[in-house]
């Protein structure tokens, strides 16, 4: 796997853990969490990772804008703001619709963390992200666009690696000591690997890099908002893109994607009943937090598929927490 260059951002590895007490509440798979949560940068979360790779390529190209967009309570668009604050660009980010009354949860700390706010109102995302562009380019900030999520060959290239990442904590002796008999995982892996997907970067990363190093765990990406088909086919064209890129010899076509599309519930970032519980559920238990956007639905799938016996009982299954705490706080009054 020939990497590209870098910038270290991120705090890893990321810690595994096992989630006994949700494992013994649900009586079925024995489940871990692998916490990108926790990478840093404000609060931490997956784009993090990717942000390592883009932002060594901007720098490649001596950017000095930095320009990319998202949803109002984007945890990639606060990503982004924290790594050029960091790293000394300029930051302009483009949120969905009109900027609200107050400001709350990641579009707080996007403010906070320096980054210029462009609001699309009625204007489509991606319409207004290449206008701001354009007009960057035009005024001679030597801008650099990264696209929704991170998703391109260069973001998800970071999610191929993470899966060295893992392998290799999988077979470390000190980090496995206090696991009970039976089902340790050293040196036995996971059946399953679940996660949050929908640009569909850090799917087709972890995509490659179980293609190379893991291919008896399955990669089942949960989406928050994408119908099937267009998920697989989206997540199987950045996983080729990224395998030609890392010099590995595979293609993918949607066959080859594993998702599921029943846990959209309401739509995307609109939580209900089944994301409140599920978020109470593993705070409750494991001191866990999840978000109502992202993670809230896919642990939320994962659980529903435990107990349906989709995922059997002598399966041991991991969750890859993609971040995004910090829109709790916008969902306060939904989550009591």
């Amino acid at each position: 796997m020939n990497l590209p260059s870098r910038i270290p951002l991120a705090h890893l590895p990321t810690p595994i853990e096992p989630l006994k007490r949700l494992t013994a509440h649900l009586g079925g798979a024995e489940v871990w969490i692998k916490r990108d949560d926790q990478t840093g940068l404000a609060g931490g979360g997956n784009k993090t990772r990717k942000l390592e790779f883009l932002l060594a390529d901007a720098q490649g190209q001596n950017a000095k804008t930095i320009i990319t967009g998202g949803a109002a309570q984007s945890n990639h668009c606060r990503q982004t703001a924290a790594a050029a604050a960091k790293l000394g660009f300029r930051c302009i980010v483009v949120l969905r619709g009109d900027p609200p009354p107050k400001f709350t949860g990641n579009i707080l700390l996007d403010d906070l963390l320096g980054a210029e706010i462009v609001w699309t109102h009625d204007k489509e995302r991606e319409e207004v992200m290449q206008e701001v562009f354009e007009k960057e380019k035009a005024s001679g900030s030597d801008p650099y666009l990264i696209p929704i999520g991170g998703s391109n060959k260069i973001g998800a290239a970071a999610y191929a690696d993470a899966v060295r990442e893992l392998k290799e904590q999988l077979n470390s002796p000190l980090l496995f000591g206090d696991v009970p008999n039976g089902r340790g995982v050293r040196g036995e892996g996971f059946s399953r690997i679940c996660f949050a997907s929908s640009s569909g970067g850090t799917h087709a990363g972890l995509t490659v890099g179980a293609k190379a190093l893991m291919p008896s765990t399955e990669v089942l990406g949960i989406s928050v908002d994408e119908p099937l088909d267009v998920l697989k086919n989206n997540v199987a064209r950045i996983a080729s893109e990224t395998a030609s890129f890392l010099n590995l010899p595979f293609t993918f076509t949607p066959d080859d994607i594993h998702a599921n599309t029943d846990y959209i519930g309401k739509g995307y970032a609109l939580m209900g009943d089944y994301e409140r519980e599920t978020i109470r559920l593993l705070a409750s238990l494991e001191g866990v937090l999840i978000d109502p956007v992202y993670s809230g639905k896919a642990f939320g799938g994962m659980i529903d598929l435990i107990r349906k016996g989709v995922i059997k009982k002598e399966e041991r299954v991991l969750f890859w927490h993609t971040g995004g705490q910090m829109a709790l706080f916008a969902y306060s009054d939904q989550l009591r």
